[in-house]
């Protein structure tokens, strides 16, 4: 649908405003703290509100169709446009993106790591922030490959700059991981441009998403298709990420700081899965039938892995981190099924990972902040030392384990159970042993989540910090952790919320992929 007026340029504000804060903070000297804070922070409000205009103004009736279209002229020499648009699969990850980074803006108020540099810091998530936002709202493949290539940058820095002590072999891993992941990207979004035809037979040579979602793959044979879905396959799937693909992202976790941590975890790990579902899947039906099995099975993989590594792990935040790469598996389990059961529970998944996993790191830097150590052994008594911490700790860890009633559950549980039933031209008896090796992956989450939870928060503290006085959630934590806590309960009880805007998206995406494997 075409706008007129202000909703012509709502997305582009809701994308651009942290931009422009970035940009007049640079203006600000580095003396005036207090400024600095007020611009980055009411920069992000103001995408915020506009977010929440465009939540209110979406025509949730046509979630499958896209709204707030702009379609202008850009790189004409390449005939790359700047193309935005939102449907039922943007709507709820560009609203997570606005909300989170505000958060991280306010539990950073009095939080800003060593060093200081306030406004180099600030700059960095409001680009970031720019980055993300984009990447769920482009639809031109060069414009979504440049968003999606921003938050390189600005990741790289918060973790080499404010990272902990092996900061800078943590944020190269990570910059070298990505950039050959884009690398490989790219190239693909290039054959994609020089193969793709329409139902004719003529060579489209266009990067706009709308346009080749339509054609799915026509024209361009299978054993190809194969190979450049392999291409998107590497670059999204290092960014998810995938095992074998995954060892950056303890190493990342580890090293940053708290807000980089929850960011990367809420949002950044989303780009990748939400590249499977938009571009890869939709542009290359033949290639993700092909590939499926093997996705399934990287994931399963994943998950038993990752629970495995959480198991071993000494360090708090590192567990967390490798729990990442398990709800990560149960993400991409639902997306190899290609079903719109499965696909929609990945994405519920995505929403769910952000706000629960974006939680327990925030927690973890708060127990660092106050007992200058994350070895699990050190700590203990947390319930006695700072209750409420120690409580919304227990509360993280429950909806982490996919606990009834709290959002990790709608993650997890269907694409469990969407493994039944795979797509068309699917192996079934393959899926259902993914299905079973996933479900023994939840009980490896309850005990190593119950085993953390259990050491760090229960019993005494101990003997080297007994005595001393842990101050418990303050002001600017409770502000920042609030909506978290609070969408965690919200989607857990009303599941729809998410379902029913996702549902028309992914039921077009998988009725193609049903057509074709019919057809094959």
């Amino acid at each position: 649908m075409e706008v007129t007026g202000f909703d012509t340029w709502v997305l582009s504000l809701a994308v651009f405003l942290p931009l422009v804060g970035a940009l007049v903070i640079m203006l600000i000297p580095k003396a005036y703290e207090m400024e600095l804070k007020l611009v980055a922070l009411g920069s992000s409000l103001m995408a915020l509100v506009v977010g929440a205009y465009i939540a209110v103004q979406f025509d949730y009736g046509a979630a499958g169709e896209l709204q707030f279209v702009v379609d202008k002229g850009w790189i004409d020499v390449i005939n790359s446009r700047y193309i935005v648009g939102l449907d039922g699969l943007s709507l709820p990850l560009l609203l997570l993106s606005l909300v989170v980074v505000p958060l991280c803006l306010i539990y950073s108020w009095n939080h800003i790591p060593d060093p200081g540099n306030p406004k180099a810091f600030f700059v960095l998530l409001l680009i970031l922030s720019t980055g993300m936002n984009g990447s769920f709202v482009a639809q031109d493949m060069i414009l979504f490959f440049v968003f999606f290539e921003v938050v390189l940058l600005p990741m790289y820095f918060l973790i080499g700059v404010w990272g902990g002590e092996d900061r800078r072999y943590a944020s190269l891993k990570f910059f070298l991981y990505t950039l050959f992941g884009s690398a490989l990207m790219i190239i693909s979004f290039l054959a994609l441009f020089f193969l793709s035809k329409d139902a004719s037979g003529e060579l489209l040579q266009t990067f706009d998403m709308r346009v080749l979602t339509d054609v799915a793959g026509v024209g361009i044979i299978k054993s190809t298709q194969v190979w450049i879905f392999a291409g998107l396959f590497m670059g999204f799937g290092i960014k998810v990420p995938m095992f074998p693909f995954h060892t950056w992202l303890p190493d990342a976790h580890t090293q940053a700081p708290t807000v980089g941590s929850v960011i990367l975890a809420a949002v950044l790990l989303k780009l990748g899965t939400y590249g499977f579902i938009r571009i890869a899947i939709p542009f290359l039906p033949e290639g993700a039938i092909a590939w499926a099995p093997w996705i399934g099975l990287l994931a399963v993989i994943g998950i038993i892995y990752g629970a495995l590594g959480c198991l071993a792990q000494k360090d708090m935040k590192r567990l967390i981190a490798f729990s990442s790469v398990a709800h990560m598996g149960f993400v991409m389990l639902g997306i190899a099924t290609l079903t719109d059961f499965g696909i929609n529970a990945a994405v519920f998944g995505m929403i769910a990972h952000g706000l629960i996993t974006g939680m327990l790191f925030f927690v973890a830097g708060s127990i660092k902040e106050r007992y200058h150590t994350l070895e699990i052994s050190r700590l203990g008594g947390l319930l006695k030392a700072a209750p409420r911490m120690g409580w919304i700790l227990g509360f993280a860890s429950m909806a982490s384990l996919g606990l009834p009633g709290l959002a990790g559950f709608w993650g997890e549980f269907p694409a469990i159970l969407a493994a039944y039933n795979p797509g068309a031209g699917m192996p079934e008896e393959t899926f259902r042993t993914y299905m079973v090796i996933a479900a023994i992956g939840t009980v490896l989450a309850a005990g190593y989540l119950l085993w953390l939870y259990q050491r760090t928060a229960f019993g005494e503290p101990t003997e080297e910090f007994a005595g001393h006085e842990i101050a418990d959630v303050n002001r600017d934590e409770w502000i920042a952790w609030t909506p978290f806590l609070i969408g965690i309960v919200l989607f857990g009880i009303w599941p729809n919320l998410i379902f029913n805007v996702t549902d028309d998206v992914v039921s077009g995406i998988t009725a193609t992929v049903e057509a074709i494997a019919a057809g094959s």
